[in-house]
């Protein structure tokens, strides 16, 4: 009976119960889709987006240090292209994305309209969202020329965009360019998807680069990084490792150290992130070296005994573990380094390259999410 008494009373509104303070995820997760127009007039801005994405990934963790990234890519052109639409699911192998956008080339177009509206409903029905609440979603829309508004198989933007709002999904509109036509929807698109329309320059801007005296270290200390790699595996397993390993050794200086920077900061042992690497996949359970076939074993390990095996491979790993540790404070130096040039520069700095406008706006937009 009191209980019942109780509850009706609390019904009522007569007494406040009690409600526990909302406590913050220990690792919250954000989610950012990138529906990037790839025809011809694009190529400066895709260019930029390739050397970038590494520093986008790295103001998430700065904004939310506990926060898991996971990116995505959905590249567009028009019908009677190569291709309309081109989706990468949303993943925390930032590594694998890079790859992806790595072979990417602006091509196609040329009648003006494309097919942002099919690119759209992609990104926001199609890709593999979380469905927990607690997660932030962020689709950013990068693009020169309007939809094609005459397409009869096309869900339109509208009806898309409150298919986002439902989801929790914010649609961010960034103009590469100035024609006037695009601005109009992308204006109306960022109104309706809750986000910000971000006019840029056509080929990207100019993307702020701020050198550090720390920056030579840490790019020698990746590189010794990625020696303590050992690819095993099936040959295709080798090779997509290599890959990998290729890619950031062929990136320029900069991305190469925003590289090794986003690395240190999610503080991941992997120096690749994906299966193949015989220190990682051991060292975390996930195989025994006792149990790989001599075939599948690099050469090196292939013609040692079983215990100067398994001591090699401990020493690659105590190697990388000391590495990480020094690199880990010079990235601590480099960011006190960073944020002291930054406030050097001028509030009223133009600010209009695409990492630029990108990383300003994630910052705006995530922030610690409450936990029922």
């Amino acid at each position: 009976m009191r209980k019942t008494l109780t509850g009706l009373v609390l019904a009522m509104g007569l007494i406040a119960p009690l409600v526990a303070q909302p406590a913050y995820a220990q690792k919250s997760v954000v989610e950012v889709a990138f529906v990037l127009d790839t025809t011809g007039s694009m190529s400066g801005l895709i260019e930029n987006a390739k050397r970038k994405i590494w520093s986008i990934a790295t103001s998430v963790v700065d904004a939310n240090p506990d926060a898991e990234v996971r990116m995505a890519l959905v590249a567009y052109r028009d019908i009677g292209d190569e291709f309309v639409t081109k989706k990468f699911e949303l993943t925390t192998d930032i590594q694998g994305l890079y790859a992806e956008l790595l072979k990417f080339r602006a091509q196609g177009g040329g009648d003006w309209p494309e097919s942002v509206n099919e690119a759209l409903d992609v990104a926001v029905t199609k890709l593999n969202w979380s469905q927990e609440k607690e997660v932030r979603r962020i689709v950013f829309l990068v693009g020169d020329a309007p939809p094609h508004m005459d397409y009869k198989q096309d869900r339109k933007y509208p009806e898309v965009l409150k298919d986002a709002k439902a989801r929790g999904i914010i649609v961010n509109a960034v103009q590469a360019g100035p024609a006037r036509e695009t601005e109009r929807f992308w204006r109306e698109i960022a109104q309706l998807g809750d986000g910000k329309y971000i006019p840029i320059p056509q080929d990207g801007g100019v993307a702020l680069i701020i050198e550090t005296p720390y920056d030579r270290e840490i790019l020698e200390l990746q590189i010794r990084l990625n020696r303590t790699v050992l690819p095993y595996g099936k040959r295709a397993q080798q090779m997509k490792v290599q890959e990998r390993l290729d890619n950031v050794a062929a990136a320029p200086q900069s991305t190469a150290t925003d590289i090794a920077v986003y690395r240190s900061k999610i503080r991941k042992a992997d120096v690749v992130s994906t299966d193949g690497d015989l220190v990682s996949d051991t060292a975390s359970g996930r195989v025994k070296l006792e149990s790989v076939p001599d075939a599948e074993l690099p050469d090196d390990l292939r013609k040692l005994a079983p215990a100067a095996r398994k001591a090699e491979v401990e020493k690659q790993g105590a190697e990388r573990k000391a590495l990480d540790e020094k690199l880990a404070a010079l990235v601590k130096s480099r960011d006190a380094y960073v944020a002291q040039e930054r406030q050097k520069r001028p509030a009223n700095a133009k600010k209009d390259s695409f990492d630029q406008v990108v990383e300003d706006t994630l910052r705006s937009q995530i922030k610690p999410v409450p936990v029922n």
